[in-house]
């Protein structure tokens, strides 16, 4: 299949030469979030890291909003298997097939996209979701901080109808002041653009506040 504009990623990560490390493909898209099934049982990544995955037209940025590990089997539980082993580890290396009976899936909220157009990131919905079965990646720190030099998707974050919007608003703070080199300017300019974005709200704002503090 040939590869569209859209396929590629950014221009943040092509002029790296880093796609970042694939960890899964898309399950479930909508518009403003979708569903990683992650390639490595337990492997999702942090909350609040950054991903990129293709609508087939244009690079779709989202931040990790959750993960859950569960059975393939809707209707079948695990049940402890550890009693007469001395690690976790053991179980599953007694248990080999484990890797195939659960899966591991990252709840994403879109933040923006690459426009191609300009060859740069816009921090709004992109116009279409990931595709099913596009590939998933962990955006490297150059792309990370390619995308955040703009703060405006936070708005995204703050405003997403997720019981977690606050420790996901805080955790993708911390996750982007990582790849900043100047870690405490990027911490106090985005600690100034949650106060304009939750000013209205002095409790939820400082509970966000110490989250984001290092």
């Amino acid at each position: 299949m040939a590869m569209t504009s859209g396929d590629s990623p950014s221009a943040a990560a092509r002029a790296h030469g880093a796609e970042g490390r694939r960890i899964g493909e898309v399950v479930l898209a909508e518009s403003a979030r979708f569903t990683v099934h992650c390639y490595d049982l337990h492997g999702a990544p942090p909350l609040g890291a950054f991903l990129r995955a293709s609508n087939g037209h244009t690079p779709v940025y989202a931040v990790v909003a959750g993960a859950s590990t569960v059975s393939i089997d809707a209707g079948r539980r695990p049940v402890a298997l550890g009693a007469e082993m001395e690690s976790e580890e053991e179980v599953y290396r007694s248990q080999p097939q484990l890797a195939q009976l659960f899966r591991t899936e990252a709840q994403a909220l879109a933040v923006g996209f690459h426009d191609p157009s300009t060859e740069g990131p816009r921090h709004y919905l992109p116009p279409r979701p990931p595709r099913i079965h596009a590939f998933v990646y962990l955006c490297p720190p150059e792309e990370v901080r390619a995308f955040t030099q703009s703060l405006d998707f936070l708005a995204l974050l703050a405003n997403a109808p997720i019981p977690s919007a606050d420790d996901v608003l805080a955790a993708c703070v911390r996750e982007a002041a990582a790849a900043h080199d100047d870690r405490q300017a990027f911490l106090l300019r985005a600690g100034r653009e949650t106060a304009r974005l939750l000013g209205a709200d002095a409790q939820r704002l400082m509970a966000v506040l110490k989250r984001i503090r290092p």
